[in-house]
């Protein structure tokens, strides 16, 4: 019965260390866990500001190379390390990173413009003499729109955008308007694998 109960009680005291060392190694790791860089944070760890739009080319203020930066701000209560290397804790009103977004490259077109062209004088080639392209307005100028049927081609290429300005720009459309955007699939695409029946 005695030996019984030593085993019992060293059974006990054996299970106690081990649960209290491994409460102590879990506390260790986490209190010595390298702090995450601040663009590193998750979604719902910090919030973007809206871009600054400029009023004329209705893009990013800072729109440079088809990218422009926005300032994020990490949650209350987050820490992370800076750009800098400096740990910081954030109140939510600090700015932590700032994260990059796509922007277009405008050179002055205006989408509204070159659809308003395209309607009431496209049988005169303005449109396309407005975009850029000066020897398909000449022709149609000259044949009147081709016999309409050209005016009636181009209206509906500008207005689904497939045409654009002669330079490669894309058009000026307002920041929230309607705006196309061309999906393509390359080899980063995602596809969804076909479930056979």
């Amino acid at each position: 019965m005695a030996s019984s109960r030593r085993r019992l009680v060293c059974l006990c005291s054996g299970m106690w260390s081990l649960l209290f060392y491994c409460i102590y190694s879990q506390l260790k790791v986490v209190l010595t866990e390298d702090v995450q860089s601040c663009e590193n944070l998750r979604l719902g760890q910090y919030l973007c500001n809206d871009p600054k739009i400029d009023e004329v080319t209705q893009e990013p203020e800072n729109c440079r190379d088809t990218t422009a930066l926005v300032e994020c701000l990490p949650a209350p209560n987050i820490s992370c390390r800076l750009s800098n290397g400096t740990e910081f804790k954030f109140s939510g009103k600090e700015v932590g990173f700032n994260k990059t977004i796509s922007c277009r490259n405008v050179s002055g077109y205006s989408y509204k413009v070159a659809v308003a062209l395209s309607l009431f004088l496209g049988w005169l080639g303005a449109d396309r003499f407005y975009l850029g392209y000066p020897a398909l307005g000449l022709l149609k100028f000259c044949t009147v729109g081709f016999c309409g049927i050209g005016t009636l081609i181009d209206f509906i290429l500008i207005a689904m955008q497939i045409v654009g300005p002669a330079d490669g720009s894309n058009y000026i459309v307002d920041y929230y308007g309607a705006r196309l955007t061309r999906l393509s699939i390359t080899n980063q695409t995602y596809r969804k694998p076909h479930l056979s029946l």
